[in-house]
């Protein structure tokens, strides 16, 4: 089956169900998000993969027919078909408070200028990549966004129309 852009098609579970050879996998996607920030495969237990476009994963909590033709199911959660595989915003906010690997926290003044759009020079001893960026929030830990830390940077991932001036 080859990609239409018009239709959401659930992804395949493993690699010998795959038809198309640039499509992910349930299991890959899994593989990421444990091996990338310790999330545990079993927090998607309740829920389905589908992609519309070109590695545009989508996630859905149930179980609708494949393939379902609708503009939107469920919600964004992650870029594939590109070297480096990225989560959304949404799919961090969302299931970002499960991470155990590569999440940095950041101080009052370094979230206001990430949810700005901002890049800053941070250290971090943790891998290069996207990283789950959290912040403290009403006394709790909070996952706020995707960031890419690379050469000494953590580049803000925040869309652009997602963006807050949080200074007072």
């Amino acid at each position: 089956m080859s990609n239409d852009s018009t239709q959401f098609t659930r992804l395949p579970e493993t690699a010998d169900e795959r038809e198309d050879e640039g499509r992910a996998t349930r299991e890959e996607v899994l593989d990421f998000w444990a091996e990338r920030f310790g999330v545990p495969p079993e927090t998607f237990a309740d829920h389905t993969f589908w992609e519309r476009g070109a590695g545009k994963i989508w996630l859905y909590r149930g179980d609708p027919p494949s393939p379902v033709d609708v503009e939107g199911l469920g919600m964004t959660f992650l870029r594939t078909r590109q070297e480096h595989w990225k989560p959304t915003l949404e799919a961090v906010q969302r299931f970002g408070d499960h991470a155990t690997k590569n999440v940095i926290h950041l101080s009052e003044g370094e979230a206001t200028a990430f949810a700005a759009g901002h890049d800053q020079e941070l250290d971090w001893e943790g891998d290069w990549g996207y990283l789950v960026v959290t912040h403290d929030l009403a006394g709790q830990v909070e996952p706020i966004g995707v960031g890419l830390y690379v050469y000494g940077e953590l580049r803000s991932q925040v869309p652009k129309g997602r963006r807050r001036d949080l200074d007072d």
